[in-house]
Formats: structure tokens, sequence, C-alpha cells
């Protein structure tokens, strides 16, 4: 099956000139969400991870399924403020100004190893920065993966693990 033919791009969103892959429709189809969960468990499986970290927001839609699917815990990477209790941060600097993103002081254990994931990755910030965070904590980061890459944005060039995805867009 080609996952390609089950994303929909819609432009001009969320400003003029981006090009918005959707994962909706993906998402809405029983069969191609199925595929892309099981090719998804094939990729990440290798790299034994303990927890899956999924990224605010469609990072969880990601992860949440694969790691009940490959036997592992589930974890949250949001944005500052969306978490209960006492949580740890990273900020890190975007091309117009900076974000942070935080996950729960408990969440991940010493030493545990944790797979990163979120639906698409395009100059690749915000992942890094979730690595960073998840090293803060003290976890291993096997790996990072996504849905979506835009390779013409070279987002995995600085991520400094392995990095997986499913489907590709060159331009």
């Amino acid at each position: 099956m080609n996952l390609k033919d089950h994303i929909r791009g819609i432009p001009d969103f969320p400003k003029p000139g981006i090009l918005f892959y959707d994962i909706s429709t993906l998402l809405a189809h029983p069969a191609a969400w199925q595929t892309a969960v099981e090719r998804l468990a094939d990729t990440v499986a290798p790299y034994r991870p303990d927890v899956l970290a999924g990224i605010e927001a469609r990072g969880f839609l990601v992860a949440a399924p694969l790691a009940l699917r490959l036997g592992c815990g589930f974890v949250m990477v949001r944005k500052q403020g969306k978490l209960p209790g006492e949580t740890v941060g990273h900020s890190y600097d975007l091309e117009y100004g900076s974000d942070r993103v935080e996950i729960q002081a408990d969440a991940v254990a010493p030493g545990q190893r944790i797979v990163l994931l979120d639906d698409l990755i395009a100059t690749g910030g915000t992942l890094r920065a979730s690595i960073d965070l998840i090293r803060k904590v003290g976890g291993t980061v096997a790996a990072a993966a996504c849905l979506i890459e835009l390779t013409f944005l070279n987002g995995r060039d600085g991520l400094e693990v392995p990095f997986e995805s499913l489907i590709r867009y060159e331009d």
C-alpha cells in the first residue's frame, strides 16, 4: 500500500506558502492506518525501546498505538504548562523566537531506552529539543521516527540519533 495516497496536502495552511501534510485522512482509513502502525512497529522494534515518547500533539496519535503494539510504555512531550505535576523543561530557538517542551519529572527512569515519535519532521528543531529533554531526565534516546519526512529541509541532519521515516517528500 502506498501511504502517500492517504496523506492530504492542504495549501496555504497555517499561513500562505505552506503546504500542510494532513494525516487525518490516513487516520480515517483503517487499512492504511493499520499498515502505517505495522510498518512503524517493524522499523522501531529493532531499537528495543522501553518507552515511546510522543511529541505534542500529532506525535501522540503515532506513539500511543505503536507503544501498545510493541508492548512498551508511552509518555508525552508537551508544550510548556500542559502537564500536571512536577515537570522538566527544555527551551530551544526557532527561526523567529523560541519555544519550550516539557515532560513529567518521573515519566522516564534513568537509563530507559526511548524512541521519540512525531507525525512529521521538517527542520528538526522540535525533535532535537525533545532529544535534549529526554537526555536531561536521564533517558537514553535510541532513535527517533516520524510518519512523514520533508527531506528537502534536512531535518534529520542535526538529530545525532538514528532517524526513520515511512513517507518522504523530496520537494
